[in-house]
């Protein structure tokens, strides 16, 4: 009982994190509109997020190490709560960028802080229960959090209140349980270009990620603002494409077990093009009531892409090497969404807001043409690992998705971030499980 209380804290506090600094991106971008920011100006505050989430990411571990979980998670809280405060107090894009910097440190931070928590309490016994309630309680909040915007105003000072209380209160239950804290990890060591030799198609399907899902987060604010479109379309807009992302992971993870993923990666990204094509062409000419309809099947086809493409890159990667290969993955997803929101918004300024999807279109098409050819390079690995949802929250993530072969080191009471038997630089000398063991 105990362990399951301490679990419903643990899934608590995401989602109330998750609901307050996550509804910041809708927020700020009607903001932005409202008090006359440019598109670029906008487009910079999606990136400078996603720079703090990486900060965030980097940094957390340490901060564990150095005060404890539950104080780490408080002190990340207040940076998002004090970032969320300053934003009326100072509305100035340049100060705004900052204070998003802050937001993206807080939310990254503080999912490591939960993630490192609950990897430390897993077992096998319970591991698939509870990683499926992560999931739903993180998805849950995300979508949630779209639809929070519904009720802000984004001129009004009480609108940024709010998502401070909320995120105030994201303290309550983690904090408050009586539970032990586990031993904090290290960071994991970040070698993207290793990832990238393991599978040049799986870097790029992340990367591809990043730049295609932070834009539609960041700036359809923008789209929708363009045609006039209410807070409460806009709202529903953005918490479609997440609602369908969560729908199609599991149809798509069952065919991505059954079939070579490459193929299941083209197949996706080519609906995601149909869809943008569609989108950007005047599906919405038809009413506002279709735009969240387009919304949901993007997001039903692009959001799995991220954990198709991890899939892939597991399949060739050594099992002892897991958690850094899930940690360049992240990376590489980072600096895609950091350069992607001020680039999406520069076309959206120059060519008007159908170029969103013509520049997502193009993104999809790129990783259907190199998919296609990575196909003529290597055949399809003998052994796969099972496909897992994977949330792009934390660079520890991947001790929360160990192979079975790996979970005895937590049943032994294992806590170093280093794999068991295996050397510190076992991510980078060892040869992946492929049978195809030229990664080029």
């Amino acid at each position: 009982m105990r362990a399951l209380i301490s679990f419903a804290a643990l899934f608590a506090s995401i989602m109330l994190v998750q609901l307050g600094v996550g509804v910041l991106a809708p927020l700020d971008a009607l903001a932005g509109v409202a008090r006359g920011f440019s598109d670029r100006e906008i487009g910079l505050l999606g990136s400078a997020h996603f720079a703090g989430f990486f900060i965030g990411c980097i940094y957390a571990p340490a901060l564990m190490a150095r005060v404890g979980h539950s104080r780490a998670f408080a002190a990340l809280t207040c940076i998002g709560v004090v970032s969320t405060l300053l934003h009326p107090l100072t509305p100035s894009p340049e100060y705004w960028m900052l204070y998003r910097v802050g937001a993206g440190i807080a939310i990254a931070g503080s999912y490591t802080v939960v993630e490192s928590w609950l990897q430390a309490k897993l077992q096998n016994a319970n591991r698939a229960r509870v990683l499926s309630g992560y999931r739903v309680a993180d998805m849950s909040a995300a979508v949630g959090s779209q639809l929070l915007i519904i009720q802000l105003d984004p001129l009004l000072y009480a609108s940024y209140t709010v998502v401070a209380l909320v995120a105030v209160i994201s303290l309550l239950p983690l904090t408050l349980t009586t539970a032990k804290p586990p031993p904090s990890p290290k960071r994991p060591r970040l070698r993207p270009w290793r990832a990238i030799q393991l599978s040049p198609l799986g870097a790029a399907g992340v990367v591809v990620v990043g730049l295609t899902s932070s834009s539609f987060r960041m700036v359809g604010p923008l789209y929708g603002a363009a045609f006039d479109l209410s807070r409460e379309a806009i709202a529903y807009f953005l918490a479609a494409g997440m609602l369908g992302g969560a729908v199609a992971q599991p149809f798509v993870g069952w065919i991505a077990d059954k079939f070579d993923r490459r193929w299941v990666l083209i197949g996706v990204s080519l609906a995601a093009m149909a869809v943008c094509a569609a989108l950007s062409v005047g599906l919405g000419a038809f009413g506002a009531w279709t735009l969240p309809i387009g919304s949901f099947l993007f997001g039903a086809a692009a959001m799995p892409l991220y954990s198709i493409s991890a899939a892939h890159a597991n399949d060739h990667c050594p099992a002892d090497s897991v958690v850094e290969l899930n940690a360049a993955l992240l990376f590489m997803f980072a600096v895609g969404a950091i350069v992607s929101p001020v680039l999406a918004a520069e076309l959206v300024s120059i060519f008007g807001p159908n170029a969103l999807w013509a520049y997502v279109g193009a993104a999809h098409l790129f990783l259907i043409l190199f998919g296609v050819y990575r196909m003529t390079r290597r055949p399809s690995p003998a052994e796969r690992t099972a496909y897992r949802w994977l949330p792009r929250s934390s660079m520890i993530l991947g001790r929360l998705l160990k192979r079975p072969e790996e979970t005895q080191d937590h049943a032994q009471g294992q806590t170093s971030d280093q794999p068991r038997d295996a050397s510190p630089d076992s991510f980078q000398n060892t040869p992946p499980r492929s049978s195809q063991r030229d990664p080029i």
